[in-house]
């Protein structure tokens, strides 16, 4: 029996207030014990006005948003906050088509009042490095690891290790996956844990109508056969977190298809390190048979602390929403 209760549930700011249009959040607990939260806005996904937005929530109240970084007349895409000690490290996309954008990140001491400026994570890279939707871990030998992927000919998934803060990356294989079983593209955008006995997992995003997942036994240098579950997917986003007691939350849209219906938006818990899953519980819904900006609850971010949880989702590309609930 899941037994959790809602602390809080608001949206980030109002609706087409700074942007007519925003997607991808990204949230995090920062140094100061505060919550920060990124995302994209601008016209519309892919503009080239679009930029990262940043806003930290202090006394149940979300500050006014931020421009954190731009690029003249080039779109950027899906931010990533990660704290690593007094530092608070952001990641993000940027680039025209998605299949040869670069991973930029910035660097912030004051908790996100400040930022550095932006370096590539990989000189030279175009198509992803880094963590590409999903928050990066740290694991129990110290490392952090960085859920990738890439869009080019087939989507692939991969991951990014450093153990030295961020300044260097080592990139894993790709997760083997069996092409010829697959009607689409492929997989894209995991979510990464580590069980209690040191092993790494991940559950991908997949054009098959079903998440996907794979299982490393070194840390996340090298990944066993990408495998489908019993979980449906829309072909979007989800990303999960694991509490104190080493239980799993999943958010996710319960749809099966190929860029399906992006409503409702649930999360389910694993009491089995990602073997079963409990019902999805409702967070948001709107009716719908396919994929409309009225009806899309999307790309969640997922973090915990203890017994507690901190999602955000986009909600309907207006705006960012928020829960805080307490298992």
């Amino acid at each position: 029996m899941m037994d959790y209760r809602v602390i809080d549930h608001q949206h980030i700011f109002a609706s087409e207030t700074y942007f007519r249009q925003c997607h991808a959040s990204t949230v995090c607990l920062l140094p100061d014990g505060t919550l920060g939260a990124a995302w994209f806005g601008g016209e519309q996904e892919k503009a080239p006005d679009v930029a990262i937005w940043f806003s930290k929530r202090q006394d149940g109240r979300w500050s006014v948003p931020e421009k954190i970084a731009d690029r003249e007349n080039v779109p950027c895409w899906n931010p990533v906050l990660f704290a690593d000690g007094e530092r608070l490290l952001l990641f993000y996309k940027v680039g025209n088509e998605i299949p040869t954008w670069q991973t930029m990140t910035k660097e912030s001491l004051d908790c996100g009042c400040t930022w550095s400026a932006e370096r590539e994570l990989v000189p030279g890279d175009f198509g992803g490095r880094g963590p590409v939707k999903n928050k990066c871990i740290r694991l129990q030998d110290g490392a952090i690891l960085a859920p990738a992927s890439t869009e080019g000919g087939g989507w692939e998934c991969f991951t990014d290790r450093t153990e030295d803060g961020g300044r260097t990356w080592k990139r894993s294989e790709n997760v083997p996956i069996d092409r010829a079983a697959l009607t689409g593209t492929g997989v894209i955008q995991p979510t990464l844990w580590q069980d209690r006995a040191g092993d790494v997992h991940m559950l991908m995003r997949s054009s098959e109508g079903c998440i996907f997942r794979s299982d490393s036994a070194d840390g996340g240098r090298s990944w066993g056969q990408a495998v489908r579950t019993a979980l449906p997917n829309n072909n979007c986003g989800i990303d999960l977190a694991q509490l104190a007691d080493g239980r799993l939350v999943l958010v996710y849209n319960p749809v099966s298809g190929n860029w399906a219906a992006r409503s409702p938006i649930v999360f389910a818990v694993s009491e089995d390190n990602g073997e079963t899953w409990s019902e999805p519980q409702y967070l948001d819904h709107v009716p719908c048979d396919r994929n409309v900006e009225s009806a899309e609850f999307s790309y969640p971010a997922i973090i915990a602390e203890g017994k507690d949880v901190y999602i955000t989702y986009t909600w309907k590309r207006r705006t960012i929403a928020f829960w805080h609930l307490r298992f």
